[in-house]
């Protein structure tokens, strides 16, 4: 018990949130996503109703449909980012009722940006006597405001502002026009802001060159940068023998542009590393043959000392990435208990469905993670890593690969129509190459999960006190093919694209030569579930249980194939983070669908050790910021950012009725 206790007083960010406060955007630097909260529980879950509801869409030039914000709670006031223009706000946190906000008008700069819209949150920090929140702009400018003002912070960079593409040791960044940006929130630790960088997204890129990502350690009080490190290494660093010379020097991306977490008791902050330039297509970028690893740091987990940037350890989890497997949430920082001994560890969520878990002091696997042969492609000038890491514990938390068994099988009429439409496409394993598409086939591969996961942005949560972990999960199938880009588009040799009929039907024909994309007569070419939420016991590395998350969407329950059939809940796929409390796992649907009390979604909870349903609220429009929860003056309200087409950006908070 008292190593228990001890493991979880640690796992909590090391410097544990004040009772009852969100003050990061995972909640704490361990990127746990766990509150001890308890007074909305299983009895009551179903009395929730809204405390307030914050509008966004005038927070801006246009209306936001995109609001993935999750807001911070400190000392009564909730902080978030909102609107078109990427606005920082500060709101009562038991009224909704507006404290101050702050914007930027960046002109072009703001508008032509790779990374617009609200973002995904901000930061705050404190010493004890000041309070600063710390936020990036859609431009690519940092900001410090006060943060009971909203007000610049003047000692900050110049007059509150350090712009970020300078300082990138890259010459030549147009300051309006160099396609640099970042929708995840800074962290901050140890008076260290660590700023990541994401790019435009890179299926058809104009050019094998881009913006390198690195990243970089800003003083908290001054805005001065302390350290960069260099994600793709120029020549003597670490990593450099690992790439093709010429390839180092002019491939960009290699960013951050997920959430980091951190341990100030060990002085590291862990970062997930995307891929280099371009996502499906590496022929530019060929790698090593000295060993399996290959154009470090891409698709790495990366540990950073906090104060200098110095690497401690790196571990890559996919070798010359084709797929655009790039690592996309916060790795979570889990105390545990492994074959009798304390082990200090970190868990990543991948898009493709493992949780790799290493020791976070030295970066050697919890459980072995073994090099497998995978299968060579025959794309021209493609290079081909011979093997991949495969975690072997835990499992993976949803399907990987994709057989004729994984195809819609509903009616037996609707399993061969999905078998033909399949027929078209390769069809393989985990790590099975894109093709060059033909329209006769192979149109592409199949790839599951798809380019998106999987996992995505919105990570995972931990329970420090059970130690199970939760995640949800898209289910879904994508083709991987590739074509020649189209003349002066790109000076790529190949690009994500799909073979088009050369036979194509006269105006008002049938489709000539087939066809029906991916998809059974409106259909998903898979079997269901779409969408779930997995529980794994970090005790034991198994699966606890696995359960569909959100109703079956409209079109499947009205199907006409699908008349007199009874379907179990399918699941409805989104951008779904979870949170855990000390009784519950809370979660809302993604996609619009006809409710009970009208069209909208609805916010469910689960039994945490079971997966069984035991209340669900309604909201007028699905998730799609990661809920959080907190407590002022004794009660507790849970926020969640809600979006959709036709639906501006909301804030919704909720608490129980009186």
């Amino acid at each position: 018990m008292l190593l228990v206790g001890m493991a979880s007083v640690a796992t909590r960010g090391q410097t544990a949130p004040k009772a009852g406060e969100w003050p990061t955007y995972s909640g704490d630097l361990a990127a746990t996503r766990y509150s001890p909260l308890a007074q909305i529980n299983a009895d009551n879950f179903n009395k929730l109703q809204l405390a307030f509801r914050f509008k966004t869409e005038n927070l801006g030039p246009r209306p936001e449909f995109q609001f993935q914000g999750t807001p911070l709670m400190v000392n009564g006031t909730l902080y978030t980012t909102a609107g078109t223009r990427r606005a920082a706000v500060a709101l009562d946190a038991t009224t909704g009722e507006m404290k101050w906000m702050h914007s930027m008008d960046e002109g072009k700069r703001g508008e032509e940006a790779p990374r617009r819209l609200s973002g995904r949150g901000l930061s705050y920090w404190s010493d004890g006597k000041e309070e600063r929140i710390i936020y990036v702009t859609p431009g690519y400018q940092m900001v410090a405001l006060d943060a009971k003002t909203g007000d610049p912070v003047a000692s900050f960079g110049t007059n509150g502002v350090v712009d970020l593409k300078i300082g990138l040791d890259q010459e030549g960044l147009d300051l309006t026009t160099a396609e640099i940006g970042l929708h995840a929130a800074p962290i901050i630790a140890k008076d260290v802001i660590v700023i990541g960088a994401a790019h435009r997204e890179g299926s058809a890129p104009t050019s094998k060159t881009n913006v390198k990502g690195y990243i970089r350690g800003f003083d908290v009080r001054t805005g001065k940068r302390i350290w960069i490190f260099h994600t793709i290494p120029m020549k003597g660093e670490a990593g450099y023998d690992t790439w093709d010379p010429d390839a180092a020097a002019y491939t960009g991306n290699a960013g951050v542009w997920a959430q980091m977490s951190a341990d100030e008791e060990l002085g590291l902050v862990y970062m997930p590393v995307e891929l280099p330039t371009g996502d499906y297509y590496g022929g530019h970028r060929h790698g090593s043959t000295k060993g399996p690893e290959s154009s470090l740091f891409s698709e790495s987990l990366l540990a950073l000392d906090i104060t200098t940037g110095q690497r401690k350890w790196h571990y890559q989890l996919v070798h010359h990435g084709i797929w655009d497997h790039d690592i996309p949430c916060a790795p979570i920082l889990m105390d545990l208990i492994v074959d009798g001994k304390p082990v200090k560890a970190i868990a990543q969520p991948t898009k493709q469905n493992w949780l790799y878990v290493f020791d976070r002091v030295t970066g050697k696997p919890v459980w072995p993670i073994e090099e497998r042969p995978v299968e060579k492609g025959d794309v021209p000038g493609e290079w081909y890593s011979p093997t991949q890491p495969f975690v072997t514990k835990p499992p993976a938390y949803e399907r990987q690969g994709v057989t004729l068994d994984d195809l819609i099988d509903y009616t037996p009429e609707l399993k061969a129509e999905g078998a033909k439409v399949a027929s078209m496409y390769k069809l393989g394993p985990i790590f099975t190459p894109p093709v060059v598409s033909k329209w006769d086939g192979p149109r592409g591969t199949l790839m599951v999960p798809d380019v998106t996961g999987g996992a995505n942005w919105q990570g995972g949560s931990f329970d420090p006190e059970t130690k199970m972990f939760y995640i949800f999960t898209n289910v879904a199938v994508t083709t991987l093919g590739l074509l020649p880009p189209e003349t002066g588009r790109s000076d790529m040799l190949y690009v994500r694209g799909a073979a088009r009929n050369p036979n194509p039907a006269p105006a008002g024909g049938a489709p000539a030569g087939g066809g029906g994309g991916l998809a059974v007569q409106g259909l998903p070419l898979l079997k269901p579930p779409y969408a779930t939420i997995t529980a794994l016991d970090m005790k034991t590395a198994t699966q606890a249980w696995r359960i569909a998350h959100g109703d079956t969407a409209d079109n499947i329950k009205n199907h006409p194939a699908l008349k007199g059939l009874t379907i179990p809940r399918t699941g409805r796929p989104g951008r779904i983070g979870v949170l855990t409390t000390k009784t519950l796992l809370i979660a809302g649907e993604g996609g619009f669908a006809t409710t009970p009390s009208g069209r909208g979604a609805m916010l469910r909870a689960y039994n945490k050790a079971t997966g069984a349903e035991v209340g669900a609220v309604f909201m007028p429009a699905p998730q799609t910021g990661s809920p959080m929860t907190y407590s002022v003056n004794g009660t507790q309200y849970i926020a969640v950012a809600v979006s959709g087409p036709g639906f501006a950006g909301e804030l919704l908070v909720y608490k129980l009725g009186t």
